[in-house]
């Protein structure tokens, strides 16, 4: 049964009714509203429900099963129509996300706040309910609205002469009649603050009596009730924990032992130097410090703004939050002086003369090379994993060895087998390179495992004709593509070939291809908000002015749209992954990854027999032969390795990324149903292919005397 109409705050002056129209006794109520004439009728149900209905995510349920209510403000003359109120909370509260998650909001409703002193109290408490920060709100204030608070108290003239707490409760009732407002008029005092106080989580005191001030704090700390106070000038603000610190003394000690039933006996002249003691009189501003001198001579009251007051509105609630998200909040005092803050104005763009990086032309790099370095500096533009560049040369008289470096690349460099698939490459690189220039005699994979290497031996032979450049012009595209479709020719030259044991083929469908892009995309999203991943990725990352760098990957060639590249600073934020991570959201960290394979023509798997690095090597040549090729054939070649590739079971996926597990092996499996991965078949890398007009430029890469260092 619906229930019957609420007095919903229950002060004089200050109350709203709440009528349910499913209530036969509200519903009298209402027909007598409307027979009076006096009341006029507002009905805002159908565009709020619309608006509740495009809500994203959407309510889990609707707003008609919340019912509506009829609210009727007395000192208004008027009864508005609207969303019941769980339906009313989501909608009005909607902007809040993610500021404050779904979960901290709940959390919010369940507080109880009590602000004492309804001048900058005013404010605060309209904050506080403005935002959603508290399920209960308690306010007391002895005093009536003057005409000269009106500089500060955001009221009108229709409220002279009414009580301030009873202002507040009126304006906060016309943002969300169903909070529950309570008013007490008398203030703070030594016989009603303990009811006032009883159940609350927090107390905001902004009294201007000195004996408030010390009643309110003196209170609160029997009853383990935080204490806040925003003082409007210099915007400093307090917090007391007499939650967490029962014995902490009041006013942070600033006052020494003192009593508090001798003080309340002095005059307000006596009182003063305590109230300095508390405000620090050397940090007071220079403006309210001679202000203070002038009181009772030139000035009549204390100075105040209304800027400054909505500041301390601010600040509090800002503490506020703090406590509903459960972050760190220690007694103490803080200054938001913004008077200061705006000495420091200084311009957001630096004229500072960055050094721009050159791309190598490795053209006429190599043309001033004896043949044993042009061989070196060719097997050096193979590709890596984040152009980590992961191995060591060594030459002599007789050839070229190349082995890996000691460490793995990244946490996706399971086993060195990313690297052996790199290691593959520059074998490829090597041995078409010494053909080039005549000076080719064989070539192969010595030893396995961690001791793997690559040799190509130098021969006496005449020049094959073979041409060094495509092996120099070979780029990692990252651009979108135009999505064409490739001819069956193009599509059967780069299916064959590969060296033994490997094999290559060639995904052209779409559906296919929008598999691969989810399971990218979702891969993608999970390497962005796994903290470890993520700080690997970035660090491969580097900014173009960076010219002493010799690895990882230039911004530039990541081929952002422009609206895409402001975005790399919050992209590179570990703070922000972790919050998109903590809400289960970062749909978008995928979104780039998807986009780029639904624009590309094709998909090339590469694929090898067995597991051992000597395979994944044998993978890697394959791979950069068929990534030449398709560049001759005016292809573009983008690498689209998920981190798991080089996984094998659940134990090596927690290597990389031990909380992920499920993820990573529910994706992997994804992967091997979307490629059709047949059994005992090991996927070496997957190559996107497109065309596109962009020509990226050559990758950093080590110096030849680095190389063989």
């Amino acid at each position: 049964m619906p229930a019957p109409a609420q007095d919903h705050t229950p002060a004089g002056g200050a109350a709203v009714e709440i009528l349910d129209p499913r209530s036969s006794k509200d519903q009298l109520k209402l027909d007598g509203l409307r027979a009076d004439g006096a009341v006029d009728f507002i009905d805002l149900t159908a565009e709020l429900t619309e608006a509740a209905e495009k809500l994203v995510p959407p309510p889990s349920g609707s707003p008609e099963a919340d019912g509506s209510r009829w609210i009727h403000y007395p000192w208004r003359g008027k009864a508005v129509h609207l969303l019941g109120p769980a339906a009313y909370r989501r909608l009005r509260l909607d902007r809040n996300r993610n500021k404050l998650s779904a979960v901290e909001q709940d959390h919010a409703a369940t507080l109880r706040i009590g602000v004492v002193g309804l001048s900058v109290g005013h404010v605060v408490a309209h904050t506080l309910a403005l935002e959603g920060l508290c399920g209960q709100l308690r306010l007391t204030d002895f005093d009536e609205i003057e005409l000269t608070n009106l500089n500060r108290v955001p009221g009108s003239v229709f409220d002279i002469g009414v009580n301030k707490a009873v202002v507040a409760a009126r304006r906060i009732a016309e943002l969300d009649p169903y909070l529950d407002v309570q008013v007490h008029q008398g203030g703070a005092e030594a016989a009603t603050i303990d009811a006032f106080l009883d159940g609350l989580d927090v107390v905001i005191e902004e009294c201007d009596s000195f004996d408030a001030k010390v009643l309110v704090r003196d209170r609160a700390r029997a009853l383990g009730i935080p204490v806040i106070m925003e003082t409007s000038d210099g915007g400093v603000l307090d917090v007391e924990r007499f939650d967490l610190e029962p014995d902490r003394p009041l006013f942070h000690g600033l006052l020494g032992d003192f009593d508090s039933e001798a003080l309340a006996g002095l005059t307000t002249e006596q009182k003063a130097p305590f109230a300095v003691k508390i405000l620090d009189g050397a940090r007071l501003t220079a403006r309210m410090a001679a202000s203070a001198l002038e009181m009772g001579r030139t000035l009549s009251a204390w100075p105040q703004l209304g800027g400054d007051v909505a500041l301390g509105g601010a600040t509090v609630a800002a503490a506020v939050r703090r406590i509903v998200r459960g972050e760190d909040l220690p007694s103490g005092r803080v200054r938001v002086d913004l008077d200061s803050i705006l000495d420091g104005l200084e311009s957001p763009v630096v004229d500072e003369v960055v050094p721009e990086r050159v791309p190598a032309d490795v053209h006429t790099i190599i043309d001033g090379l004896t043949a044993r370095d042009a061989v070196l500096f060719a097997g050096s533009r193979a590709p890596s994993a984040g152009n980590s560049q992961p191995w060591r040369f060594s030459s002599d008289d007789d050839g070229v060895t190349v082995r890996l470096d000691a460490t793995p690349t990244s946490s996706a460099d399971v086993g060195r087998r990313s690297s052996a698939v790199s290691l593959g490459a520059v074998l490829h690189n090597l041995t078409a390179a010494a053909a080039a220039v005549g000076v080719y005699g064989k070539a192969g994979i010595v030893g396995d495992g961690d001791d793997v290497q690559v040799r190509v031996d130098f021969g006496d032979i005449a020049e094959t004709g073979a041409s060094i450049t495509p092996i120099l012009d070979r780029r990692t595209n990252r651009a979108f593509g135009d999505g064409s479709e490739l001819d069956a020719g193009v599509i059967a030259a780069l299916s064959s070939g590969g060296s033994a044991g490997t094999g290559v083929r060639l995904i052209t469908e779409r559906s296919a291809l929008a598999g691969f892009a989810a399971v990218a995309g979702a891969t993608e999203r999970l390497r962005y908000l796994t903290p470890e991943l993520h700080a690997e990725m970035m660090a491969e990352i580097i900014d173009p002015s960076d010219v002493h760098s010799d690895t990882g990957i230039d911004v530039d060639d990541l081929a952002l749209l422009p609206q895409q590249a402001p975005l790399m600073v919050l992209l590179r934020r570990p703070d922000v992954m972790a919050h998109l991570n903590a809400w289960g959201a970062g749909s978008v960290l995928g979104a780039d990854a998807q986009g780029r394979v639904m624009t590309s023509s094709a998909l090339a798997v590469v694929t090898q027999e067995g597991r051992s690095t000597a395979d994944y090597v044998r993978g890697g040549q394959t791979m950069q032969e068929l990534w030449i090729r398709a560049e001759m054939m005016g292809l573009a070649v983008h690498p689209m390795n998920p981190v798991f590739l080089y996984a094998d079971g659940r134990s090596e996926l927690a290597q990389i990324a031990p909380d992920r597990v499920d993820e990573l092996e529910s994706l992997a499996k994804q992967f091997a149903d979307v490629l059709s991965v047949a059994d005992g078949e090991v996927v070496t890398t997957v190559l996107r292919l497109f065309r596109t007009d962009a020509t990226p430029p050559a990758s950093r890469r080590r110096s030849l005397a680095n190389l063989l260092a």
